[in-house]
């Protein structure tokens, strides 16, 4: 059945175009992805150019510094995860969660590559263009970048960005970068090339390595992006599918496996049990390179006592696009920095900060490495149901996981339908304990289960914010959280 018009409330209607959908991290985003849309674009250009709009909007959470996992289903209904993700530096030697020694190869331009190459319909530089507009003309600083700012600042300026724009402007000023502009005209005329050597290369291994980084443009120009089936899981008639490594997103299918089969569950029982199975699912997270051969392990889940077991951790940035296009295609992607500003190294040539990806290698399988790349915590998630393709994604790091347990549970299992889940308050496990919204209406009964909760304010920005996007009969449709600065929108 298509959406409905919901009555006004808090409650966020699902939108249903003709040409395409588009839900992202922030309204602009989604204007930019409806623009290539409208243009002719495929769901895969629309994702560039939301993507692209992002990195200029949100620098804090994402950039050309930074890196892009997405899951792509084509009309004839394969699907295929895009891995524009970066490996350590070859050079050996230390590696750290911050600085210059932080910074993987940025994944986040080659991914762009591979979308538009496979499935795109319109040249790179015009999915850019939105983008490159923003970039030139400016848009009002905002409160919530000024925030992350001045949290960050002392690190921004010991990482050479005391004279980045970002930096001196306030709320309501016009926020316009130039030098990022420059580089997202030359990755719209070059391609990859335009970014992974020449002058941008240069001046990205010259900003590492100020910092005691050891990436080279060597490392750079060998930067390769893997483009792999995605990893499937059968449920209720519909597929789950999520990133194959190094992405954690297996983790979201072992905790929806333990959870069915569990059999049918009522509440607050179901939600005991999805908090218990993801526990036990984050105990693989280093081991995530595994892959497929996690999936049927069987998880430990104590119906009876919450364990309170430390699993995710505190990590909160990253920003999502879902996109659809009426020829059936379907986007679920995330592009981040990792921490807020990543590594907090700037490079003033390009207006953009790198990443801190190489704070994500911890042991065993995941133990750093010349060359390697660590388990990622960007987890899109793809749904095909009888009635059409769904994209899911939310930023939230280790929240991720938890976040899209919750919605897809309440498709799949409860027959909820998509603009309620939205709505719905939700749980998040980060630490051993257990932050729930305050109008959550089962807390009270998973506290006297033994959940240790720490009740949050409803709409805190660690329990995300849900992008999504795909064909319900056919028809495009998007619908948004309420939470933080997403948005949806159709042409």
């Amino acid at each position: 059945m298509l959406p409905s018009t919901i009555p006004a409330s808090r409650i966020r209607p699902l939108l249903t175009g003709m040409r395409g959908a588009v839900s992202a991290a922030h309204p602009l985003a989604a204007a930019a992805g409806t623009e290539i849309l409208a243009s002719g674009g495929s769901a895969a250009d629309a994702a560039i150019a939301a993507q692209a709009a992002l990195c200029v909007l949100a620098p804090e959470a994402c950039g050309l510094g930074g890196d892009m996992l997405a899951l792509v289903r084509s009309s004839d209904g394969e699907v295929l995860a895009v891995n524009g993700t970066g490996a350590a530096p070859l050079e050996p030697g230390p590696l750290s969660a911050d600085g210059g020694a932080s910074v993987t190869v940025p994944g986040l331009v080659g991914g762009w590559e591979a979308l538009s190459r496979k499935w795109g319909l319109l040249p790179l530089a015009d999915c850019l263009a939105p983008a490159l507009r923003l970039a030139r003309r400016g848009f009002l600083m905002t409160d919530v970048l000024k925030r992350a700012v001045e949290a960050q600042r002392a690190r921004l300026e010991a990482g050479g960005a005391s004279r980045w724009e970002v930096l001196s402007a306030a709320p309501g000023d016009r926020l316009v970068q130039g030098a990022l502009a420059n580089v997202l005209d030359l990755i719209g005329k070059e391609h990859r090339f335009g970014f992974y050597h020449g002058s941008v290369a240069e001046a990205v291994a010259k900003a590492a390595g100020d910092h005691n980084g050891r990436l080279s443009t060597k490392d750079l120009a060998a930067h390769e992006t893997p483009v792999l089936p995605s990893l499937p899981l059968s449920l209720h008639g519909a597929t789950v599918h999520v990133q194959p490594p190094m992405s954690q997103g297996v983790l979201l299918l072992m905790a929806l496996r333990a959870v069915e089969g569990l059999g049918p569950l009522a509440h607050p029982a179901a939600e005991h049990a999805e908090i218990e199975a993801t526990l036990s699912a984050f105990a693989y997270r280093d081991r995530a390179a595994e892959g497929a051969k996690l999936i049927d392990l069987e998880l430990q889940v104590n119906m009876a006592r919450a364990s309170n077991r430390i699993g995710p951790r505190p990590y909160l940035h990253t920003a999502g696009v879902a996109t659809a296009d009426a020829r059936g295609m379907v986007v679920s992607s995330l592009i981040s920095v990792f921490d807020e500003f990543g590594s907090g190294v700037y490079v003033p040539e390009g207006g953009f900060v790198l990443n801190n990806r190489a704070g994500g290698f911890t042991d065993g399988f995941n133990a750093s490495g010349p060359g390697r790349r660590p388990v990622h915590t960007l987890a899109p998630a793809l749904l095909d149901r009888p009635s059409g393709p769904l994209a899911l994604a939310t930023p939230g790091a280790d929240g991720q996981v938890q976040v899209l347990l919750q919605i897809v549970r309440g498709i799949l299992a409860d027959q909820t339908g998509l603009a309620e889940l939205l709505d719905r308050p939700r749980w998040r496990s980060e630490s051993g304990r257990l932050l729930i919204e305050r109008d959550h209406p089962q807390a009270a009964a998973l506290q006297r289960m033994g959940h240790e909760l720490e009740p949050l304010q409803e709409g805190d920005m660690r329990f995300g914010g849900v992008v999504a996007a795909g064909l319900e009969l056919d028809v495009p449709i998007a619908g948004s959280d309420w939470r933080r600065e997403t948005w949806a929108a159709v042409t």
